[in-house]
């Protein structure tokens, strides 16, 4: 397919693109920096005018596109002030959302968050390992913008019952060089409980995009996407025990499974994650090897 992305610079994009060249898709980055060349294009998204005029083609290099993957966002809390993130990342969304059923563009991937199920975890989860099936618990500005870009994406596939979107509820995403400071992790269970001590590798989370391009349906799903491991090298269920003692676990959870569940995008989209930190950080040992 012809693939746009926006945000294909960031860190998470970098791996997206790299992912969907590799599958064969001819992929344009959109961001407002770059490298140079064919492949991207410097684009404002806060512009809605920019962003459906190179949707719908640009001289010497395509005459448009068969699917959008949307990363493209102030990426966390606290970067910008909380009216700078809900202006740029609000605007952003329904531009590029807007533009791409102009352009007749029918699936959409973007990024959602973790953040939408309660993160920081300041108040207790209704359960674990949390999953999409109860209410998003916005805890910040850029909590809520992606509460309601979910939302703007029900309300756009009603609109058009051919339109496919994806919302990937995303990790905290780590990339190889960041498992260097997993270690220090195990010497307070507090210091990640913030999001139940998950993480994504930026090459899974690509492998969740290309499964969402492949495998999504019209119409809107949420999905989870974490590692199936923590970051930590205690159990899951001692984790669970001490730092939430009044939330009930609902299942029996592995020695280090994750605490965000993905069985539903195993099911629907045919995730797998394939990069677990135990292996690309071979010198960290667990307490079973010791």
């Amino acid at each position: 397919m012809r693939v746009v992305v926006t945000g294909g610079s960031g860190k998470l994009g970098r791996s997206v693109i790299r992912r969907l060249s590799q599958d064969g898709h001819e992929v344009t980055n959109l961001d407002r920096t770059g490298e140079r060349g064919r492949g991207f294009t410097v684009v404002d998204l806060r512009d809605y005018g920019q962003v459906v005029d190179v949707f719908m083609g640009l001289d010497d290099r395509h005459t448009g596109f068969d699917a959008v993957v949307h990363l493209g966002a102030i990426p966390a809390p606290g970067i910008a002030p909380d009216a700078a993130t809900f202006e740029n990342n609000m605007l952003a969304t329904y531009n590029v959302f807007q533009a791409a059923r102009r352009a007749g563009i029918k699936k959409i991937v973007y990024a959602s968050s973790e953040t939408v199920l309660g993160l920081p975890f300041d108040v207790d989860p209704p359960y674990i390992p949390v999953d999409e099936e109860y209410p998003a618990r916005p805890e910040s500005t850029y909590s809520l913008v992606k509460v309601l870009e979910e939302q703007m994406a029900v309300e756009f596939t009603r609109w058009d019952p051919e339109l496919s979107i994806t919302g990937l509820r995303f990790s905290n995403v780590m990339d190889p060089a960041d498992y260097e400071a997993f270690p220090a992790f195990d010497a307070d269970a507090a210091l990640r409980k913030w999001n139940l001590w998950g993480y994504i590798d930026g090459r899974d989370g690509a492998q969740a995009v290309a499964c969402a391009l492949d495998k999504a349906k019209p119409g809107f799903e949420a999905f989870i996407i974490a590692n199936e491991d923590t970051v930590m090298s205690r159990s899951s269920a001692s984790l669970a025990a001490e730092v939430f003692p009044n939330v009930k676990v609902v299942k029996d959870l592995g020695e280090h499974e994750t605490m965000l569940s993905i069985d539903k995008a195993k099911r629907l989209l045919g995730f797998a994650p394939e990069h677990s930190w135990r292996a690309s950080y071979p010198n960290r040992t667990t307490p079973t090897e010791d």
